[in-house]
């Protein structure tokens, strides 16, 4: 085979793909809990899809920007094992804590007790606190299928829907040693068994005002273009501010 024809068969095979994963998005879009609109384009189907399980990588502002949108939409939160996880900085970034459950110490039995908080809460969060066999890991599965709860796990977690990180931050705000820190920009990668490849994204996350979304393009920096026009910062000192975003 020429390698004409290999490039040609290997473009078939992406296209053949990518109208797959197109389709199976539009049916997981039916059912989606939703994410913010920048986020939405790198996540299979648009969406956290109820009954799967998704790993993130050290970032609680990721976590806050997931957990937002369901939680103003009614759906109740469930955070499990995360002491790091301050409510301020979760309001900020959009989470109603009015629908939020915080076990920041759950003991020897996190699994259990994730199990447990799965069975009534469509979102749970959580950070493993040993490792997890595999066949535990599969009955979880199973619960969160049945339930029709979303599982976001701090860390590697088999059986995933996607992995989801951030890498690459840059901070803006501080001039020469003073002013504030007003927003973070970052690379976010999903990636998924149903993409032919991950998909990554800069985004602003935190933004100004808190949230996620899109850089603006133009201007000397784009991050610096989209704080100008949100909500005031908040009045954090540097490290604070850097340390609640997490």
């Amino acid at each position: 085979m020429t390698v004409r024809a290999v490039r040609a068969v290997s473009g078939e095979i992406l296209r053949l793909r990518a109208e797959l994963e197109r389709v199976q998005g539009s049916r997981l879009d039916l059912s989606v809990l939703p994410v913010a609109p920048a986020l939405a384009g790198l996540l299979p189907g648009g969406g956290l899809r109820p009954g799967a399980a998704y790993s993130l990588g050290g970032s609680m502002s990721l976590l806050s920007a997931l957990l937002a949108p369901p939680s103003r939409a009614g759906s109740w939160c469930g955070v499990v094992g995360m002491p790091a996880l301050g409510a301020e900085a979760a309001e900020r970034a959009g989470v109603d804590l009015s629908r939020l459950v915080l076990i920041p110490d759950p003991g020897p039995r996190w699994l259990a007790v994730t199990a447990t908080i799965a069975e009534v809460l469509p979102v749970v969060a959580a950070r493993p606190a040993s490792r997890v066999r595999d066949a535990d890991i599969s009955r979880l599965a199973a619960r969160l299928r049945d339930r029709g709860t979303v599982l976001l796990v701090h860390g590697p977690w088999a059986q995933a829907e996607a992995v989801i990180d951030v890498a690459e931050p840059h901070w803006s705000g501080l001039g020469d040693g003073y002013g504030h820190l007003d927003g973070r920009e970052l690379t976010v990668t999903v990636s998924s068994r149903r993409f032919p490849r991950p998909r990554r994204g800069r985004l602003l996350l935190p933004a100004a005002d808190g949230g996620v979304r899109a850089p603006e393009i133009g201007g000397s920096s784009s991050i610096d273009a989209v704080a100008a026009i949100g909500s005031p910062a908040p009045s954090l000192r540097p490290v604070e501010w850097m340390r609640e975003a997490g």
